[in-house]
């Protein structure tokens, strides 16, 4: 049962993808790019920031 309910949980994922896909129709490739862009941008600032944080804690 946790099996089937995983499958109908990732096919109305993939099914709202698909629509989503369809109305956003030629920009779907901008939207794509500026969430991947964003969400790197995000991820190299944590990475930075536990980076700054690890350097200012072997100082003392």
């Amino acid at each position: 049962m946790k099996t089937l309910m995983h499958f109908l949980l990732f096919m109305a994922v993939a099914v709202l993808a698909i629509v989503f896909g369809v109305v956003v129709g030629d920009y779907g490739a901008w939207y794509f790019s500026w969430l991947i862009g964003t969400a790197t941008i995000v991820l190299f600032a944590v990475a930075g920031g536990v980076l700054f944080d690890t350097q200012e804690k072997g100082k003392t």
